[in-house]
């Protein structure tokens, strides 16, 4: 007696975590992990340096940019099946290598350089990364899985620092910076050992950079547009940081306002890393652009939430909480709308020229935030953030709420 068709499809979609899916998750854990170690402790290395105050502003500028150029090449790398593994491992090696350096580098502009070249890596590997994950589940299951590597991402970016402060108070600076190489390592062997070279894409003749560009369908144009109007309203949440800081130092004094906001950010952090696979795996079930949309529009409500913010713990903690959840929701989702409306031939082009334009989103909004909260007012940030973020979630609802998803053969 043969089988009930249906019943094996059931049972194939059941096993959305596979050997692929897990190992890109443990991967992006532990290269969190390490350069989230780096990044908490960057400050107090450059002070010891003697660096001048702009240093870190112009590293961590030059490094996103450099990262942001990366995700492009690298979208347009990945586009040749068997480059894909390679480009990602070299990327986590890359990162996790850079990251170990800074553990010896003796001038400001050497630490520039190690992360820049750390960021070009971070960056280059993410479209193959990505490509590989949608690849290694039915498209079903698409946002399972990225909820997933975002949920293990988030882990390790709320692992590296708590390991920052134990390490530092245990042995110096320099010495934890080098501990990094252990997480940076096994990102990588986890990758080499667990992520299969093949996806479900099969194989496609990679197309010239420009003829690939010019090729990304129509709906998915569309919707680079909505994607980039929320980004310009997407601030980095640092800023969140310094907003509670704000607020609760009357009260609170210098010393607790400043722990209270560490701690607000890291109850951020918790929800995204909570909230990213139910948010993926509800995209799944109901849908996913009008999730997302719905995650646009949260974000523009967070805003809105921080320019009536009164020095409560309770309020901003509610409104951390909101920032987390509508991050789990649009990093998660974003990526599987993406897959929807891409055909896996220009699949990995098209994810990195996503990744691109929530970098240069993320510059433009953190530029233009910062310079309303100088010049005017945080409230002023605050409103710039919520229209444009808004504005982000109307657009979406208006391109693609009729468009058809790519059919995937």
């Amino acid at each position: 007696m043969e089988a009930d068709p249906s019943l094996l499809i059931k049972t194939k979609q059941a096993h959305w975590l596979t050997r692929g899916v897990l190992g890109i998750g443990i991967a992006s854990l532990c290269s969190d992990w390490g350069h989230e170690i780096a990044t908490a402790l960057l400050p107090a290395l450059l002070a010891g340096m003697g660096a001048p105050a702009y240093a870190l502003g112009v590293i961590e500028g030059v490094a996103d940019g450099a990262s942001t150029f990366a995700k492009l090449a690298g979208g347009w790398i990945a586009s040749r099946p068997a480059w894909r593994k390679p480009v990602a491992v070299t990327g986590y090696l890359l990162t996790g290598l850079t990251t170990f350096a800074l553990g010896f580098v003796g001038t400001w502009p050497h630490v520039l350089a190690a992360r820049a070249i750390g960021w070009v890596g971070r960056g280059a590997r993410g479209p193959a990364r990505d490509v590989l994950l949608t690849g290694a589940v039915a498209p079903g299951q698409v946002g399972r899985a990225i909820g997933f590597e975002r949920t293990m991402d988030t882990a390790g970016a709320i692992l590296g620092p708590l390991c920052a402060t134990a390490l530092v108070a245990s042995t110096s600076i320099r010495v934890a910076m080098r501990w990094t190489i252990l997480p940076g390592v096994v990102a990588a062997i986890a990758f080499v050992t667990l992520v299969p070279a093949r996806t479900r894409d099969g194989e496609h003749p990679p197309l010239p950079f420009l003829t690939s560009i010019a090729n990304l369908p129509r709906e998915f144009r569309k919707f680079l547009r909505a994607v980039a109007l929320f980004g310009m309203g997407d601030f980095a949440h640092s800023l969140l940081i310094l907003r509670a800081v704000q607020l609760l130092l009357p009260n609170y004094g210098s010393m607790r306002a400043a722990a209270m906001a560490v701690g607000l950010y890291t109850f951020h952090n918790v929800i995204y890393a909570s909230a990213s696979y139910p948010a993926g795996a509800l995209g799944d079930r109901i849908g996913r652009r009008g999730l997302l949309g719905a995650g646009y529009f949260l974000a523009a409500l967070t805003s809105l939430g921080f320019i009536f913010a009164r020095p409560e713990l309770p309020m901003l903690a509610v409104l951390f909480g909101l920032a987390g959840l509508y991050v789990a929701i649009h990093d998660t989702l974003e990526k599987s709308v993406a897959t929807e409306l891409l055909p896996r031939e220009l699949r990995a082009t098209g994810f990195g020229v996503l990744a691109s334009v929530n970098g240069i989103g993320d510059f433009v909004s953190s530029v233009a935030v910062g310079f309303l909260w100088s010049a005017v007012s945080p409230s002023a940030g605050f409103a710039y953030a919520c229209a444009l973020t808004a504005l982000g979630g109307v657009l979406l609802f208006m391109l693609v709420s009729k468009a058809r998803p790519v059919q995937h053969i």
